[in-house]
């Protein structure tokens, strides 16, 4: 089904740059442009692969397939790079998962490889939420009105409120660092 109101209405998205609106407002106007099914399938649209409530997160299993198959291989894709960034993790002697990663899809593994060469944490969330936004695109296809443009929307829109955390981070690390040289000063000063 073809959302063209919906879709063209959506301001132009670009990676770091600050969320024009939130994920939940996003949820209420489609609640009420989407037919009932393709509403309901907004829930499935997750950073995190949907699993069941007697499942724990070891991403053993496959994720639970929907009706859509952008969310399906959006599921899968997360879940390969999540597997194989623990097999970097336990590879280094952090503790891990066990479970042999998937090599496909191929970008996925990409990334985590990519992403666990990077000595900075942060950087290393970046880069991996640029790797995500970039499958997001790929997935979504070529139909701007498409249902699957709906549900890209909604996953980028998670990724810019994911990285708004880090800028406050960010911002507090960079105030906790300052703080701490004052405190040094401020005691040298006083021992003298």
């Amino acid at each position: 089904m073809a959302y063209y109101y919906l879709a063209a209405q959506l301001p132009y998205l670009v990676y770091g740059q600050q969320s024009p609106m939130s994920s939940q407002a996003f949820r209420a106007l489609c609640v009420h442009a989407l037919s009932a099914r393709d509403a309901a399938l907004l829930d499935g649209c997750s950073l995190d692969p949907e699993y069941g409530a007697d499942q724990e997160k070891s991403y053993a299993e496959p994720p639970s397939s929907t009706s859509s198959r952008f969310i399906n291989e959006w599921r899968v894709w997360e879940r390969t790079l999540r597997l194989n960034l623990a097999r970097y993790r336990t590879q280094k002697g952090d503790n891990g998962a066990s479970i042999e990663p998937p090599d496909s899809p191929a970008d996925a593994a990409l990334a985590a490889k990519a992403a666990f060469a990077l000595e900075s944490p942060l950087e290393a969330e970046l880069f991996i939420d640029q790797a995500r936004w970039n499958a997001i695109e790929a997935l979504q296809g070529l139909d701007s009105f498409s249902v699957n443009t709906i549900y890209a929307y909604l996953l980028k829109l998670l990724l810019m409120e994911r990285r708004a955390v880090f800028k406050v981070e960010e911002g507090f690390a960079e105030y906790k660092g300052l703080y701490d040289a004052i405190l040094a000063s401020a005691s040298k000063g006083v021992e003298k």
